[in-house]
């Protein structure tokens, strides 16, 4: 065998290396695969205009809250808008929403994307003080050119 190294040192070396790597391989393979259904992804309301994911698919939406898009229906949802100024998505929310929760302010709700375009929230985080916003809704408002400076940090 021309190809394995002549020293023994370095030959048990090489033999141990291709024993532990495809059992290395298959453990990432197997937690990325344990993990896929994990996996939750940001969009502001601009994103999701632009490429919709699939519907039923897991997914954070951020962005202010709509000015004057918070009401009730017939059957106690709450309804109201998300926008980062560019887009806006229409939130569907059964529950109590939190005690910092207002129109102008900065919102992540987790939930899914209905076929009718709407987004059912199974969970509205609100910021928790004056200078508070997710990182992620904070570069999402300065991408779309919308980001008042000294409103959060």
């Amino acid at each position: 065998m021309s190809w394995l190294p002549k020293s023994p040192k370095a030959r048990r070396r090489l033999i141990l290396v291709a024993a532990i790597a495809p059992v290395l391989a298959l453990a990432v393979a197997l937690t990325l695969w344990g993990l896929r259904g994990q996996v939750v992804y940001f969009y502001s309301p601009s994103d999701l205009a632009a490429r919709p994911p699939e519907t039923g698919q897991p997914l954070r939406l951020g962005g202010l809250v709509e000015a004057g898009s918070v009401s009730r229906d017939a059957a106690g949802h709450i309804l109201f808008g998300v926008t980062d100024g560019a887009a806006e998505v229409q939130v569907v929310y059964d529950g109590a929403l939190p005690d910092l929760f207002r129109e102008g302010q900065g919102v992540v709700v987790e939930g899914r994307l209905e076929t009718s375009g709407r987004f059912r929230a199974d969970q509205v985080l609100a910021k928790h003080d004056e200078t508070y916003m997710p990182r992620e809704v904070a570069d999402a408002l300065k991408k779309q050119g919308v980001w008042r400076e000294g409103e959060a940090s």
